[in-house]
């Protein structure tokens, strides 16, 4: 699966993220992708998401 794809990423999927706040680290945090926020088909960086749930 391709994180970098609009088409792999739904809501309910269960996701590791960087958050915005550790960019700088690459510190990975895990969740549930409660909404897709990018709307392109793809992104060189990855698909935003929003999550519902921090495991």
């Amino acid at each position: 699966m391709d994180p970098k794809k609009r088409i792999n990423v739904k809501a309910g999927l269960k996701v590791n993220i960087v958050l915005k706040a550790d960019q700088r680290t690459n510190k990975l945090t895990q969740g549930i992708v409660k909404d897709v926020l990018t709307n392109s088909p793809s992104h060189p960086h990855g698909i935003k998401v929003r999550l519902q749930e921090i495991l």
